[in-house]
């Protein structure tokens, strides 16, 4: 009898200790993931960490934007030289393209903002200006590309793929009579949420 209480006695101290142990791994955990998400808000996270498929990302815009903005280079001061991404298969050619977005004054005005659409290979597809984003990218198709719909001046625009690319001022483009905005497209470059990561260039 006694042998079976201090058996039960050291399942319990053992269970008890594993539990401890799940705490304080789940808290750990949890306090790197805060300090990553507070860093990527911020600008500040080191991407050292980041897929490799990210990496390579950000690293082939990183290089488009210094050949397509080299004029403008030496006016943008350093705390504006920071962009935004999103990857989205545009064209269902299993390759992504990339949404390349700004939120600060040097690229953004009353109506909106700049950005670009590049190709998989760094290559631009086209610039675009007074934009709000989110971008929506519809279901249906021009030119073999999805098309999309762009706030420009608080107007959604519908915006075709022509000739291999985009029009570059959405504002000037058909306003979307749509209802509902979610049901027509999918979300992308939502520079507003906190899940967006900022890379420098």
């Amino acid at each position: 009898m006694k042998n079976k209480i201090l058996i039960i006695l050291g399942v319990i101290v053992m269970y008890s200790c594993q539990d401890k142990q799940k705490t304080e791994q789940d808290n750990i955990i949890k306090t790197i993931a805060e300090d990553t998400l507070s860093k990527t808000v911020a600008g500040t996270a080191d991407v050292s960490d980041a897929s490799p498929k990210e990496d390579k990302a950000v690293e082939l815009i990183r290089k488009q934007l210094n050949v397509l903005l080299k004029k403008d280079l030496p006016a943008i001061t350093k705390e504006y030289r920071f962009f935004y991404y999103e990857a989205f298969d545009l064209n269902n050619d299993k390759k992504d393209e990339y949404f390349v977005g700004f939120s600060n004054p040097y690229f953004c005005g009353s109506r909106g903002c700049s950005g670009y659409i590049l190709n998989n290979d760094g290559s631009l597809i086209n610039s675009f200006t007074v934009t709000d984003f989110p971008i929506y990218v519809t279901t249906s198709t021009s030119g073999k590309f999805y098309d999309l719909l762009m706030k420009s001046g608080g107007v959604f625009h519908h915006v075709k793929m022509k000739n291999g690319k985009y029009p570059s001022n959405p504002s000037a483009q058909k306003v979307w009579k749509g209802d509902n905005i979610t049901k027509e497209g999918t979300s992308v470059l939502y520079i507003d949420g906190n899940n967006r990561g900022k890379y420098s260039f």
